[in-house]
């Protein structure tokens, strides 16, 4: 089994989507970063297909929209997410990143007020209400 503190952790949430976490303890310890959205930069073709949607921003803004649009499902839970060699992995890109904002986090109560949510200032692939951003 993969170190524990990189593997996948898919979930259903709600009974309607899955979610997709990157562990970050070792086993036992409960900590992880959810992946809120990502920007398409290929492959859009085939997420477009399993979305439906017309607007590239929306492919894989929200992180139900996410899995969706990669087709995660229970079968990636526990996948090294740094394995190129994995079928779900991180990656790095070639395109430069922006500067990197960070705000409150959606959806909790417990720790709301915590700056725990990081994104790319800017970007239009971002999820979530835009009053939130701390640009």
């Amino acid at each position: 089994m993969a170190d524990s503190s990189k593997q996948a952790y898919v979930y259903l949430a709600y009974g309607v989507s899955f979610l997709l976490n990157v562990t970050s303890e070792r086993a036992g310890v409960g900590a992880g970063v959810l992946l809120r959205a990502i920007e398409p930069l290929d492959g859009i073709e085939l997420m477009d297909g399993t979305r439906g949607t017309i607007h590239r921003a929306d492919l894989g803004r929200g992180p139900g929209r996410l899995t969706r649009a990669l087709k995660v499902d229970l079968r990636q839970d526990g996948l090294d997410m740094c394995s190129a060699r994995s079928p779900l992995w991180l990656a790095e890109t070639a395109r430069k990143t922006g500067p990197i904002g960070k705000s409150l986090r959606i959806g909790l109560t417990q720790g709301a007020d915590r700056l725990l949510r990081f994104y790319e200032r800017g970007n239009e692939h971002i999820s979530g209400p835009r009053r939130l951003l701390k640009e």
